[in-house]
């Protein structure tokens, strides 16, 4: 195990992933210069400007020229910079890439990642700090990858890369500079569609992703002391997502919350509750915490202001535990 950054552990898995099979390549704007994060940096004097290329700045004929390339045999790394420039590729992402397997009864194969950086950070502003995981969740042929820690960035990319479909694979940008363990082992991978225990406990469910995750730990340590123990499972694949441990733990707890930082409405979380209510009906109690349907300001404080916090799913937490028990949280 080595200690080390959410992005250093990204790179070092796109590196042995390099090194692993000849056919893995990354297209996109600046990666020779290390991209838009430093992501890269080191890997052109390693491969050399075939297969770490530069992009004009063109999303559409970046992710164009990727899928045709996937469909011809290799598996490039398609570097959106951020979420929200995918959007300018939207006819390559959905219409051709996710759906060329099914159109051809299987005989093409897209293995294609699409490196798309999400979320809140540094006054972005509106078109800079969105999370729309749940536009790509909603699209029948891509997986759709949010990985929370250092450790679950490298084996999560590395099984992303091997995989033979259309990988949309969104990185928090507030994650970047997060330090953690993580192996060594040039073979480890997270394998896609397998969440995460946080913490066991036995009074609420909480299902996050992505930098979400790290606070509603907070909220737990926060409720932990209360009384109140959380169950918190980080779902780190948001397409196909673990419903076996889901359904496992809200069996047991009886309480649900599913927090994201993404708008509310339309959210992924609105998914989860919906699939848990249809197999549990009204035995158990749902919520879902997700920001206003507002944009993301530049202003620190209005910034702030669409944020869900670690107060935010405490209070929440504590308000379903004393509705469902009739008193207040033990400790209180």
């Amino acid at each position: 195990m080595s200690q080390m950054t959410y992005l250093e552990a990204g790179r070092i898995a796109l590196e042995e992933e390099m090194r692993h099979d000849a056919m893995v390549w990354a297209v996109g704007q600046d990666l020779g210069r290390g991209g838009a994060f430093g992501q890269y940096r080191g890997l052109v004097e390693v491969f050399g400007s075939d297969r770490i290329c530069d992009a004009p700045i063109s999303e559409a004929a970046i992710l164009g020229g990727s899928v045709g390339a996937a469909m011809m045999g290799t598996r490039p790394i398609a570097d959106m910079r951020m979420s929200d420039f995918v959007l300018c590729a939207m006819d390559e992402l959905v219409n051709q890439a996710a759906k060329a397997r099914f159109k051809s009864g299987g005989q093409a194969r897209v293995p294609l990642v699409v490196r798309a950086p999400i979320g809140i950070h540094w006054s972005s502003a509106a078109q800079h700090s969105q999370s729309l995981e749940a536009w790509y969740a909603h699209v029948p042929g891509l997986v759709v990858v949010c990985p929370a820690i250092p450790a679950d960035n490298k084996g999560l990319l590395k099984s992303a890369i091997r995989c033979d479909d259309p990988v949309v694979f969104m990185e928090h940008k507030a994650l970047l500079c997060s330090e953690g363990e993580v192996p060594d082992d040039v073979d480890y991978t997270v394998p896609l569609g397998q969440a995460s225990k946080v913490c066991e406990g036995k009074d609420l469910t909480i299902v996050s992703w992505s930098n979400q995750v790290h606070l509603a730990t907070k909220a737990a340590q926060m409720l932990a002391e209360e009384g109140v123990s959380v169950d918190l499972i980080d779902l780190r694949t948001l397409w196909p997502w673990d419903k076996t441990m889901v359904f496992e733990s809200v069996e047991r707890t009886k309480r649900l919350i599913v927090a994201h930082e993404a708008v509310a409405v339309g959210g992924f979380g609105g998914e989860i509750v919906a699939t848990v209510a249809e197999k549990f009906g009204g035995a158990i109690a749902v919520r879902r915490l997700g920001a206003p349907r507002a944009p993301v300001g530049y202003a620190p404080p209005i910034e702030d202001a669409v944020r869900v916090t670690e107060e935010a799913i405490a209070a929440a937490v504590r308000e379903m535990v004393v509705c469902k028990s009739g008193g207040a949280p033990r400790g209180a």
